[in-house]
């Protein structure tokens, strides 16, 4: 390609001004290829999938330019070159790819921006307004440290980015720092050579305050509805800018609070419509960490909204959690590993911990959301060459917003930021989010004194915790077959609808039914929320709700 363009460039100036000299057939060939490439670069996601960044973009664009021009002269001189100048856009394509790709790894900031404005508002000369954040840990208890973990250093950043309290609103049980298993007490980290990241982060919304209804009424800026804690709402104007961040387990179609009741997918897009018809917004970036956190999204956040998402995992996929503690002697932690004291604990997840550490050591006035996604992305999924151990970034939403530099969302990088970052293809050990309460019990009962107490505790807690965890897999295994006999029952529970479709076709049957089956079988934990699927193909198949309660009833009574 680069030989091309060396080759078009000289050749423009020879170009004949007199196109009747040309066949028509050569020049509708060229237009033709010409009008391809400027199609899918002014799209911006050609069928390979990549997303280009602005830089490459505009260089994309010049390199097309000058080898059509080029080849609208190769045409005078011979018949030959015009078939094949008609192909060179499309082969072009994968070209550029792969040196996107390539320039996304060098991390490269933005060639174009503006006191952390978007090209679209450089252009527009609009108002950047105020910065606004929201951030959601949705977990509470020892064994999820990262989650609350996670918020902090978020925190941290986009304080450390020039935004302002009063713009920050914070949800976290507030139950890590002074948690008596804290080996340093007060004090929270998110990097196994990183800072206390909880000094200093405002307890707006803590203990039984972290919940859906007051999350949705925060958004909304509700202030009337919102039940307790400091009250701060997101009392935004129409230029200002939003970034939401919500990190804790996940299941289809839901994610987890402390307490009360599961966001559920359909409940929090409302609410971001909503927020949109408010005309109280410009635009909003929203990263959501959990498993299976892409069918948050999936078929549900259409675009107009001027909301870009990005989840740490595709629909039917766990996510993370990452520089996990000591392990046992058998199975020792061999690279960034938490301070030794930190034994079986997760100091963050790995989609968070990418996004920020990246956040950390970026340019932000100079970088695009979008380049973050491919770092990010490149980050969390690079383990899975090796073991399994990574996840799929995804993207949902109005993808335009991602060009917005990051600046725009989380501030500038302060010159005296501090916090440490680790090499972004370092391997630490990561545990799938299913499987942290047992490798932090599992650890705690290794390493604990023969004889002691603590032992025999963990010993006790991780029995009851794997039989729980059977029960459930048991109690819907059965659910399936009553409903759907014994050769089809695994099938539908576990079928996973294409992509682009929701989860469910009605939410309120799903709701109603995840409430059916727990009042037989229990409350589901963090591992039984993945069998929600289930329940949605349960609805998806028009059972209904007398037979939904006789089967639950009955495979539970077990």
């Amino acid at each position: 390609m680069i030989v091309k363009v060396i080759h078009s460039i000289p050749s423009v100036a020879l170009l004949p001004m007199d196109q009747d000299m040309l066949p028509a057939y050569h020049t509708k060939g060229a237009a033709g290829g010409y009008a391809k490439d400027v199609l899918a670069l002014n799209r911006g996601k050609p069928m390979w999938g990549t997303f280009w960044v602005w830089d490459a973009r505009l260089t994309s664009v010049f390199i097309l330019f000058f080898i059509y021009l080029g080849a609208l002269r190769f045409q005078k001189l011979s018949v030959e070159p015009a078939p094949i100048s008609i192909r060179a856009g499309p082969i072009d394509i994968p070209i550029i790819k792969s040196s996107v790709n390539w320039w996304n790894t060098l991390h490269q900031p933005g060639s174009i921006s503006r006191s952390g404005l978007s090209i679209s508002q450089f252009l527009t000369e609009e108002s950047e307004g105020t910065k606004w954040a929201v951030l959601v840990a949705g977990s509470n208890g020892w064994d999820n440290y990262r989650h609350q973990a996670d918020v902090c250093h978020a925190y941290q950043l986009l304080k450390d980015g020039g935004l302002k309290d009063e713009n920050i609103i914070v949800f976290m049980y507030d139950d890590i720092a002074s948690n008596r298993e804290n080996p340093r007490p007060g004090v929270i980290i998110n990097n196994p050579r990183g800072p206390d990241v909880y000094k200093g982060v405002p307890k707006d919304y803590i203990q039984e305050d972290v919940n859906a209804n007051n999350f949705y009424n925060v958004i909304l800026a509700n202030k009337s509805a919102v039940v307790g804690g400091s009250g701060k709402v997101l009392n935004s104007d129409p230029n200002d800018h939003i970034f939401i961040y919500y990190t804790d387990h996940g299941g289809p179609g839901i994610v987890s609070m402390p307490s009360g009741e599961y966001v559920f997918a359909n409940d929090l897009v409302d609410v971001l419509k909503k927020k949109h018809s408010s005309g109280t917004y410009d635009r909003m970036v929203f990263y959501l960490e959990a498993c299976e956190s892409g069918s948050m999204f999936d078929g549900l956040l259409p675009e107009g909204l001027d909301i870009y998402a990005m989840t740490a995992s595709e629909p039917d996929e766990d996510s993370w959690a990452t520089y996990c503690g000591e392990g046992t002697p058998d199975d020792p932690c061999l690279v960034a590993c938490p301070p030794r004291e930190f034994q079986g604990v997760c100091l963050g997840d790995l989609f968070s911990v990418a996004w920020m550490e990246d956040s950390d050591a970026q340019d932000r006035e100079a970088d695009s959301v979008q380049g973050q996604y491919s770092r990010v992305a490149n980050r969390t999924a690079a383990n899975i060459t090796y073991a399994d151990y990574g996840s799929h970034v995804t993207e949902y939403g109005d993808t335009v917003v991602s060009f917005d530099s990051l600046a725009a969302y989380m501030g500038e990088n302060s010159k005296n930021h501090s916090h440490a970052s680790v090499d972004a293809m370092s391997l630490s050990r990561n545990v799938d989010q299913f499987s942290t309460e047992l490798f932090y019990l599992f650890t705690k009962h290794q390493n604990a004194p023969e004889g002691s107490d603590e032992k025999y505790e963990a010993h006790v807690k991780l029995k009851e915790v794997i039989s729980q965890r059977t029960q459930v897999d048991n109690n819907v295994k059965h659910l399936g077959e009553l409903l759907f006999g014994v050769e089809k029952g695994n099938e539908v529970l576990h079928s996973v609808r294409p992509a682009g479709q929701p989860l469910v076709d009605n939410w309120d049957c799903l709701k109603s039914y995840v409430k059916i089956f727990e009042s037989h079988c229990g409350r589901l934990t963090p591992y039984g929320r993945k069998h929600v699927r289930g329940i949605a193909n349960i609805c998806n198949a028009g059972i209904k709700s007398e037979q939904m309660a006789a089967a639950s009833a009955q495979a539970c009574s077990i």
